[in-house]
């Protein structure tokens, strides 16, 4: 203890004893040795080898990988954290994701109209950035909303240096898309005097029952974002679902469309193509209602009462959505292939209409479809849509969390815009989303750290047309061709009671394995993935036949393990189909059993969703923890969870199918070479699967050897632990000691850096499966789309199509020399993608 002297005290002098200075000079002089001969036992057990931090080269990237695994594997944080292993990790989370928590949210997501590029909109931004904030504990510098524009150094910056972020980081990227807003719109029937006999009630109709769609009522009148604007007029046609082959079928019995008014009824294919085929026949306008067959067993015809007083639809219900004609492409429609910077150059694009349209409610299409059945011309139908289009900005919120290995990221997505409230769609996929980042926060915490990085996106403008994700997506291409390993998706999380599961055939057994760990949201004795299962609880007698029909087809359109392939719809679009990173997407939708979903309507509401879409929102936690573990194993497992041998086996399968149709319409098509090329990338992905495992297996080994060796290190240090802190009382010299043992003790071996780098090289040959069906020219006439093994259908939009290229040629274009050269163009990709993956 240090002693004061008082002012005016004389010190009293020290007095010289040599034989004291000699015996000091002999214990220190002990205590060296001692540690000296202790440092060299050390250096001897481990073997150390210093790693050169240099990653310039050609060999940068890996090493920088490299480096990532073994910091991982050999981190201890400090030396007062306490560090989880995956196990723990996934324990802790799977204990966060709560109800009362996600109700909650939902409540304040779902509060008010937040239409795309809305004051609403831009709210529920800052709200997201303030839950990344708090959970993340992310420090803001200034009371500054991070907000940059798209295109500006802030923003570029923002993602080019997630690779480089040691702490977690959060900002919100701005968008100048054109969108479209409405104005003023009419729907008359005209009588033989031109003058309107009948004028239709275009907004929905809500009272003080639901508070919510009462509210919003008039905040979002009912019209299509990206339509044409303008006036028509025309004898009214009725097309069915306005599919394609609907289509086809009326021009083959000799209908005339031209300057026709096209109405049509949701369902079968995405609406914007119901536009673009009525367009191309000449059409001069084409209105979409929502059709009470299509609503399953929950009708009054069976007995239930509309919504809000009962679980049937509501009659005056509208189901609002984008025209834009997304097989083409997603995205801006005025900048396509690049991103919608303030100042970018605009084009007038091809996925926009040229005709107007119009949204309407059963009650309306009632009334035209009873003067369509009198036979003969149909009546004369005038509409009116006006809109206002302009340059909108639009607010992408991102959140990193940095991993050991930084050039290596797994992204978590969800939209966050909505047409009105948005209850189910998209804030139950929001609402899942933010439950998942508690998750990951209560884990940080912990001292928790991530293999991989991992990056949220809450995408805006997803409902115009995929826009946020696109633009993101074709802003930083190069950079997410170097980084992005995977992407998590997630819409809707909870319309309805049956689980629909999708994703890349690579991450396939990933999605089912997650789902089976968890249990069913209401059901202890079952599984999550038995959900997909669940049709509901409302029966009744009467049923559309044809909409059994479709909904068995659906059920049906799963792979060997019941998961659906992805076409478009939402935002893993531009992940999968324009860069080839295996994205899954999935959540729990309305069947025919269920109380009826209104799908962007003012009656997606908060109400609506806690009295009959998921009342206890069971099903919003259980997409979280589903969503939260397939990161967590993207991010986290050694080897990435990805499954090439299914991916080839089911290659065969979609083969099998094009061969089908060829011998169907009796094409002469030779496919044994693409069959060829397909078992030969299945003999080099078994070749693969047999090499990950040794890989993973020897360096688990070493792990095991260093963790024994680790531990009598330890017990070695606690022998001489009281010596170093007597040391550590008189020495800063000791304090240095104490760290170095530390750090040399945690040095890789040689055999523990050969056994990372041979998992490294698994892994990026895994990476490059997906990648390795990207074509640079793309699919024929809409060369946006770049995966040459499934891409939304051409006449379907969301509905996915495999081997697109040559299943077209056979069912579009009845070309069999196309065909074969769409064969060939495959073959010539999977030949690549052999070499690629051969070790």
């Amino acid at each position: 203890m240090k002693v004061k002297i008082a002012k005016g005290d004389i010190p009293v002098p020290v007095t010289h004893q040599p034989s004291s200075i000699t015996s000091s000079r002999k214990k220190w002089g002990r205590r060296t040795a001692l540690i000296l001969a202790f440092l060299c036992t050390l250096r001897l057990l481990s073997n150390v080898e210093r790693i050169p931090h240099k990653c310039n080269g050609p060999q940068g990237v890996s090493r920088v990988q490299e480096l990532g695994m073994l910091d991982a594997l050999t981190h201890t944080s400090n030396r007062s954290s306490h560090v989880l292993n995956s196990k723990k990790a996934e324990q802790l989370f799977l204990s966060i994701p709560d109800a009362d928590s996600a109700i909650a949210a939902s409540r304040v997501y779902a509060a008010k109209p937040h239409m795309a590029g809305t004051a609403g909109d831009l709210d529920t931004a800052k709200t997201f950035l303030a839950h990344l904030q708090e959970e993340l504990q992310i420090n803001s510098p200034s009371s500054d909303i991070p907000l940059y524009s798209a295109g500006s150094r802030e923003s570029r910056e923002a993602t080019l240096n997630i690779s480089s972020l040691d702490e977690p980081k959060a900002w919100i990227d701005v968008y100048y898309p054109i969108l479209n807003s409405p104005l003023d719109h009419s729907l008359e029937i005209l009588g033989d005097d031109g003058k309107p006999v009948w004028s239709a009630e275009l907004e929905e109709v809500a009272d003080e029952t639901d508070p919510y769609a009462f509210k919003s009522a008039n905040a979002v009148p009912t019209w299509h974002g990206i339509s044409r604007g303008g006036q028509a007029e025309g004898k009214l046609i009725y097309a069915h679902y306005g599919r394609k082959e609907d289509y086809d079928a009326l021009v083959e019995a000799g209908v005339d469309f031209s300057g026709k008014i096209v109405l049509t009824r949701y369902g079968g294919v995405f609406r914007g193509l119901k536009v673009k085929r009525a367009q191309e026949l000449g059409a001069a306008a084409v209105l979409i209602y929502s059709d009470l067959r299509d609503d399953g067993t929950v009708t009054v015809e069976n007995g239930y009462v509309p919504y809000p007083h009962g679980p049937a639809r509501n009659p005056t219900s509208v189901q609002r959505g984008s025209v834009q004609f997304l097989s083409l492409y997603p995205g801006d429609p005025s900048t396509p292939g690049y991103p919608s910077y303030e100042n970018s150059t605009r084009v007038e694009g091809g996925s926009k209409p040229t005709i107007p349209s119009l949204p309407i409610s059963w009650v309306n299409a009632e009334v035209l479809l009873k003067h369509l059945e009198d036979g003969g011309d149909g009546p004369t139908v005038r509409l009116v849509n006006n809109v206002d289009e302009k340059i909108t900005p639009i607010w992408n919120v991102m959140g990193v969390i940095p991993g050991h290995i930084k050039n290596e990221v797994v992204v978590l997505g969800a939209h966050r815009d909505a047409w009105v409230t948005g209850a189910s769609d998209p804030i139950s996929g929001t609402v899942s989303a933010s439950e998942a980042i508690r998750g990951f926060g209560a884990m940080l915490k912990k001292g928790w750290r991530p293999l991989r990085t991992i990056l949220i996106a809450s995408w805006d403008g997803e409902e115009f047309g995929l826009i946020g994700s696109t633009e993101w997506g074709e802003d930083f291409s190069e950079w997410i061709k170097d980084h992005v390993v995977a992407y998590v998706n997630t819409d809707t999380s909870a319309s309805g009671s049956s689980l629909k599961a999708a994703g890349s055939p690579l991450l396939a057994h990933l999605l089912r394995e997650t789902a089976e760990q968890l249990p069913h949201p209401y059901s202890e004795e079952r599984s999550l993935w038995d959900a997909r299962k669940d049709t509901g609880t409302l029966f009744g007698e009467h049923i559309n036949a044809e909409i059994a029909a479709m909904h068995v087809d659906e059920l049906l359109a799963v792979d060997s393990i019941g998961v659906s392939p992805l076409g478009s719809g939402s935002d893993y679009t531009v992940f999968l189909q324009y860069h080839g990173v295996p994205s899954t997407d999935g959540g729990f939708t309305s069947a025919l059993h269920d109380p009826v979903y209104h799908y962007h309507s003012i009656f997606d509401t908060q109400y609506w969703q806690e009295l009959y879409g998921d009342p206890g929102f069971s099903r919003h936690v259980a997409i979280a923890k589903h969503i939260g573990l397939q990161v967590l194993r993207l991010s986290s497992d050694i080897i990435l969870p990805f499954n090439t041998t299914h991916y080839s086996l089911e290659l065969e399968s979609y083969l099998n199918k094009v061969e089908s149709i060829a011998a169907t319409d009796s094409f002469d098509v030779d496919l044994s070479p693409l069959r060829e090329s397909v078992h030969a990338l299945q003999s080099a992905s078994l070749e693969l699967d047999s090499t990950k495992t040794k890989a993973e297996r020897k360096l688990r080994k070493i792990l095991k050897k260093l963790k024994k060796r680790h531990a009598i290190r330890r017990k070695i240090r606690g022998k001489v632990s009281k010596a170093l802190c007597k040391l550590k009382k008189a020495s800063f010299f000791a304090f240095w000691m104490d760290d170095m043992l530390i750090i040399n003790s945690l040095k890789p071996s040689r055999h523990l850096i050969k056994a990372v780098q041979q998992v490294q090289a698994v892994n990026k040959r895994l990476i490059a499966f997906e990648r390795g069906f990207i074509s640079k020219d793309g699919i024929k006439d809409r060369e946006w789309y770049k995966h040459l093994g499934v891409a939304p259908g051409k006449w379907l939009g969301y509905g996915a199509t495999t081997f697109p290229g040559i299943t077209e040629a056979l069912t579009m274009d009845q070309n069999a020399t196309a065909a074969a050269y769409e064969a060939g163009r495959l073959k010539d990709l999977i030949d690549n993608l052999v070499e690629t993956i051969r070790l």
